[in-house]
C-alpha cells in the first residue's frame, strides 16, 4: 500500500472505505483508509492472496448454526451441513429456502452472508470506522437495488454513505486510477468469472468537457468455462482448444482498435491455458492478470465519492445505469439570467433526486432543459400546472421535487406553496413524467 507522507502513522485511527464485490459464485472485500492511495484486498488466509469467498451458506444439521464461504463448503462436503448456493439469485427472485422443514427468507440469508463476511474486515478495524461502503454486482437494476438495500441493512453499518454499482462502473473507476498511459487509448477487460466469458471495452471521448467515458459489454458463448480432467493428455487437449478459441476471440476484439491495456480476471484464467493468446495480446500493449479488480474499483469509487479528485472532476462515466444528460432550468437570480442545475449527468439514475423552491414570474408553466452529453440537440420540456390559481406576477412560490423512475424516465412533482400571508397555499400538486 502506498501511504501519503502527511498521513503516515494515522492508519490505526483512520476511517475506511470498503468495496464489496458480491458475486453469484464468489465475493471479495477490498478496503482503503481515507488519505491512503491504494486499496488492499482481504485474504481469507493470513499472508496469502486468497481473495475469493464462496457466496454460500450452510446450516449445521439439526442445529441453528450457520457457516459461510469455504467453511460452509467444507461442512457440506463432510456431511455436517446443508449447503445453500445462489444466494444472490434466490434473493432477487424472492424464493424462500426450505431447510429441515423450516422456511428462510432469501434476503435475510444474503444479509447473514454479508454480515459474516464482514467479520473479516473486523480484523482490520471496527465496522463503525467505515465511512463509505460500496457494493458492486454484475448487473444493476431496480430489482437488484431492492435486494441490496435489504441485505446491507442487516450488516448494521453506522454510515449513510452506502452505494451500489455495476461491475462495469467498478472497471471504470479501477482504470482511471491507474497510470494514464494504460488508458491513453481503449482498454479491454476479459472477464471469465462465470460460465461464459464477457468482454468490456472502455473508451474515453476526450473531445468533450468533461471527458465522457463509455464501456460496451458483450457475452461470448463460444468461450465456456470447462472442467479440466485429471488425465494429463486430455487436459492438454481441452486447454489447447480453449486457447485456440480465445485467440480467435482476441483477434476479433482487437481488430480495428487501438488498445493500451488488457485485463484478464476470473477463476477461468487460473490454469494458465492461454499461452498462444497471450502472445497475441502482449503485442504493443500491457496485459495484467488478477481477480480483485471489481472490489478495488468499488473501493476507488467510494474514495472518489467521499473526496473528489481532479481526475474524477474532469471525467464522467455514462454506463447503462447512468443519467446521460444534464437537467436544469433557466432562472433569474439577483436580476441576472442564470442556470439552475437540477440533475447532473453521470449520476446513477436511482440516486438522481433534488428538491428546490422558486418564485414563478408569471403564467402557469415552467421549462426544463435537457442537455445530452453525446452532443445531440438540447431538449426543452415544458411542464404545465393546469388550474393554478391566478395571482399577480411573482407572487406564487413553487416547490419542485425531481427524481428518476428509470434509466430514461424523469419524474417532476410541483406543489403550490402560495406566497406567505398574502396568498395562502392552495395545496395543488402536479406530477409529470418525461423521457430523456
Amino acid at each position: 500500500m502506498i501511504l501519503d507522507r502527511e498521513n503516515a502513522g494515522k492508519k490505526n485511527n483512520a476511517k475506511y472505505v470498503v468495496g464489496y464485490d458480491l458475486g453469484d459464485a464468489v465475493s471479495q472485500i477490498s478496503f482503503c483508509p481515507l488519505g491512503f492511495s491504494e486499496p488492499e484486498t482481504i485474504s481469507t488466509v493470513a499472508g496469502g492472496e486468497n481473495y475469493n469467498i464462496p457466496t454460500v451458506l450452510a446450516k449445521r444439521l439439526n442445529v441453528n448454526q450457520w457457516f459461510y464461504g469455504k467453511e460452509a463448503v467444507k461442512a457440506a462436503e463432510d456431511g455436517e451441513g446443508i449447503l445453500v448456493e445462489d444466494l444472490l439469485l434466490l434473493a432477487r427472485e424472492k424464493e424462500a429456502v426450505t431447510i429441515e422443514g423450516n422456511s428462510f427468507e432469501p434476503a435475510a440469508m444474503l444479509a447473514l452472508f454479508m454480515k459474516r463476511t464482514m467479520s473479516l474486515f473486523s480484523t482490520i478495524a471496527p465496522v463503525d470506522r467505515i465511512e463509505a461502503f460500496v457494493v458492486t454486482v454484475d448487473d444493476l437494476d431496480s430489482q437488484m437495488i431492492d435486494v441490496l438495500n435489504r441485505a446491507v441493512a442487516g450488516i448494521g453499518l453506522k454510515t449513510e454513505n452506502i452505494y451500489f454499482q455495476s461491475h462495469m462502473e467498478s472497471f471504470y473507476y479501477y482504470t482511471i486510477f491507474q497510470p494514464k498511459e494504460l488508458w491513453k487509448y481503449q482498454v479491454l477487460l476479459y472477464d471469465f468469472c462465470g460460465k461464459f466469458m464477457k468482454t468490456y471495452r472502455m473508451e474515453c471521448n476526450r473531445r468533450t468537457t468533461p471527458v465522457v467515458t463509455f464501456i460496451e459489454s458483450q457475452t461470448h458463448e463460444t468461450m465456456i468455462l470447462e472442467d479440466f480432467p485429471e488425465e494429463e493428455e486430455r487436459k492438454k487437449q481441452i486447454m489447447a482448444g480453449m486457447d485456440a478459441r480465445f485467440s480467435l476471440l482476441a483477434e476479433e476484439t482487437l481488430k480495428n482498435h487501438i488498445v493500451s491495456a488488457v485485463y484478464l480476471i476470473g477463476e477461468g484464467f487460473k490454469e494458465n491455458w492461454m499461452e498462444e493468446t497471450l502472445k497475441l495480446l502482449c503485442k504493443k500493449r500491457r496485459v495484467f492478470q488478477g481477480n480483485n479488480l471489481y472490489s478495488k474499483g468499488a473501493c476507488y469509487s467510494g474514495l472518489e465519492k467521499i473526496s473528489p479528485s481532479e481526475i474524477g472532476k474532469t471525467h464522467v462515466f455514462l454506463g447503462n445505469d447512468k443519467l446521460k444528460s444534464n437537467i436544469g432550468m433557466r432562472v433569474l437570480r439577483q436580476g441576472e439570467d442564470s442556470y439552475l442545475a437540477l440533475l447532473d449527468a453521470g449520476i446513477n439514475w436511482f440516486d438522481a433526486k433534488k428538491e428546490c423552491e422558486f418564485i414563478l414570474e408569471s403564467g402557469s408553466e415552467i421549462s426544463v432543459l435537457v442537455t445530452p452529453l453525446n452532443g445531440t440537440q438540447i431538449q426543452e420540456v415544458v411542464l404545465h400546472m393546469d388550474g393554478l390559481l391566478e395571482r399577480p406576477e411573482k407572487t406564487t412560490r413553487i416547490h419542485m421535487r425531481i427524481c428518476m423512475n428509470g434509466e430514461h424516465k424523469v419524474m417532476v412533482e410541483l406543489t403550490d406553496l402560495g406566497f406567505g400571508e398574502l396568498f395562502i397555499a392552495s395545496g395543488q400538486v402536479w406530477k409529470e413524467e418525461f423521457e430523456v
